[in-house]
């Protein structure tokens, strides 16, 4: 806690001809390693026990170490189809700006909708861009 720029994790990845296809880390499995995280983090002892007591009881009583990886199906399609971009193999690509040219997401919702949810927009109706159906698009 003392100098947390010098905690080292351990964690790995998966290359194939310079590509990254997957990658992962060994766990925090100690509960007193995973609370003074929590404290550099600014959650109180409190907030800890009452978001995450379950995690931290169960570190309490001997979870064992675990290390998992996630492997990127995408980007190991891209790399099989001589793909020059992980968006040209993926099912539905977002662009650089996260707009999805299939659906035109991000869109507006109405008003009626954000009601109901109890939401209230910070977008002026007259700056929201204007809502385009999918037969439009």
């Amino acid at each position: 806690e003392a100098n947390p720029g010098t905690v080292l994790s351990q964690g790995y990845d998966l290359v194939l001809n310079g590509v990254e296809v997957g990658g992962g880390s060994v766990r925090i499995h100690r509960a007193d390693v995973q609370s003074a995280v929590f404290r550099l983090l600014g959650i109180s002892d409190e907030e800890a026990r009452e978001k995450f007591g379950f995690l931290l009881d169960a570190l309490k009583f001997g979870a064992p170490p675990h290390g998992g990886i996630a492997l990127g199906l995408d980007r190991l399609v891209m790399l099989m189809t001589g793909a020059s971009s992980i968006r040209e193999v993926i099912a539905f690509p977002k662009t650089q700006t996260a707009h999805c040219p299939l659906t035109n997401a991000p869109g507006t919702v109405d008003g009626k909708q954000l009601r109901e949810l109890s939401i209230r927009s910070t977008v002026s109706p007259a700056a929201a861009p204007r809502a385009v159906s999918v037969t439009e698009a």
